[in-house]
C-alpha cells in the first residue's frame, strides 16, 4: 500500500505527519527553527523575522486601505444618485409603485 507524500516549504512530510503552521514563514516560506524566536501576527500568523511581519502587515493595510476608499466612493455615489432625485423638491418613484402620501 503506497502512502500519500507531500512536500511543503521543501519539507517531505507523509500521512503520518501533517505541517504545522509554525513550520514555515507565511511570506517568504523559510522553515522556522523551534529554538529561534517566531514572529507572530494577527493571531496564528507566523514570521520569520521582523521585517517578513512588517511587510505582510503594510501588505494588510494597503489592501484595508483600497477597500475603504472603494467603499467610501460607493456610498458617495449612492448618496449622489438619491439626492438628484429630490433635489428639485420632487419626489423619484418607480414605476409600478403605489406611493400614499
Amino acid at each position: 500500500m503506497r502512502t500519500a507524500v507531500a512536500y511543503i516549504a521543501g519539507r517531505r512530510f507523509d500521512d503520518h505527519h501533517q505541517p504545522h503552521f509554525l513550520d514555515s514563514c507565511f511570506l517568504c516560506r523559510k522553515t522556522l527553527n523551534r529554538k529561534s524566536d517566531i514572529f507572530m501576527y494577527r493571531g496564528n500568523t507566523p514570521f520569520c523575522s521582523p521585517d517578513c511581519r512588517q511587510e505582510q502587515i503594510d501588505i494588510d493595510e494597503a489592501g484595508e486601505s483600497r477597500w475603504r476608499i472603494t467603499a467610501a466612493k460607493r456610498a458617495s455615489n449612492r448618496q449622489a444618485s438619491e439626492t438628484s432625485g429630490q433635489s428639485d423638491g420632487k419626489r423619484a418613484v418607480r414605476t409600478g409603485t403605489l406611493a400614499v402620501a
